[in-house]
């Protein structure tokens, strides 16, 4: 009977820890965003799988809401779901595939050899994806900063205040949950620009100048526009995958990633 409950109890501490790392594999996920859209990729419904095996392997599969999405960017969401997993210190390796698309079998492929955009697709790639992920990443900057601005002017806060405020200021501003929450998105894309610290500007434009007052109704009205553009796409993106896929039955991608060459699956 001891020996029983002594299996027992290792088999519950095994599960528990099992879905502990199926937690953090997901919470890992949720942070990585389609960076068109600046919105999670779990969120989106484009990740079907993440499982770790008993060697501490992660395999990933995911899927896009068209057949042709540029592979650029299917190569660089992959990347980033492989970077954000294997920075948990108990990952052995990451795979990484992706369902249902033109270039599938290249970009997995590639990712299953630890090669780079460049590398996967030649003379193809056009420009470098760090080139293309901080473009991206700064036009997030820009759809969180206007959303935040216009919930500030929404509360009265006159233009003057507004811009004078430094980091410091702005995090200790009395907010209700929205723009809390306003504030701690804009903030986790706010170094994209420039420094980041306490007494340095809370706002600044893409080149990490600091806002004026008497140009701020422009400056927001032409953020707005790549606000609007991204809204669109992001309603686009949700549509065309519910009329692609069945979003309620487990999907099991057609392409399959290559054997890992021996220490190519561990990410940076």
């Amino acid at each position: 009977m001891v020996m029983e409950r002594g299996v027992e109890g290792r088999e519950r501490s095994r599960s528990r820890s099992s879905d502990d790392k199926q937690s953090q594999i997901w919470a890992c996920l949720q942070g990585v965003m389609d960076p068109e859209l600046d919105e999670s990729v779990t969120e989106l419904n484009f990740v079907t799988k993440a499982d770790v095996d008993p060697k501490d392997h992660v395999h990933i599969e995911f899927r896009l809401p068209t057949y042709w999405c540029a592979a650029n960017f299917s190569f660089l969401m992959a990347d980033d779901m492989r970077r954000a997993v294997s920075a948990l210190g108990w990952v052995k390796g990451v795979s990484v595939v992706l369902g249902e698309h033109m270039y599938a079998d290249k970009i997995n492929a590639g990712l299953a050899q630890g090669r780079s955009f460049q590398e996967t697709f030649g003379t193809e790639a056009d420009g470098s994806l760090d080139d293309l992920r901080q473009t991206f990443l700064v036009k997030a900057f820009q759809r969180r900063q206007v959303a935040l601005l216009g919930h500030l002017a929404a509360l009265g806060q006159s233009s003057t205040e507004i811009v004078s405020l430094t980091l410091k200021e702005l995090g200790c501003l009395p907010l209700d949950d929205a723009g809390e929450k306003l504030i701690q998105r804009y903030l986790e894309r706010r170094a994209v620009v420039g420094p980041a610290s306490g007494d340095g500007p809370a706002f600044v434009d893409a080149n990490g100048a600091w806002l004026s007052a008497d140009s701020l109704a422009g400056y927001v009205s032409n953020l707005r526009r790549v606000g609007i553009n991204a809204e669109f796409n992001g309603a686009l993106c949700r549509g065309l995958l519910a009329a692609r896929f069945d979003l309620e039955t487990p999907f099991v991608p057609k392409s399959r990633a290559m054997p890992a060459s021996p220490g190519t699956q561990h990410g940076p």
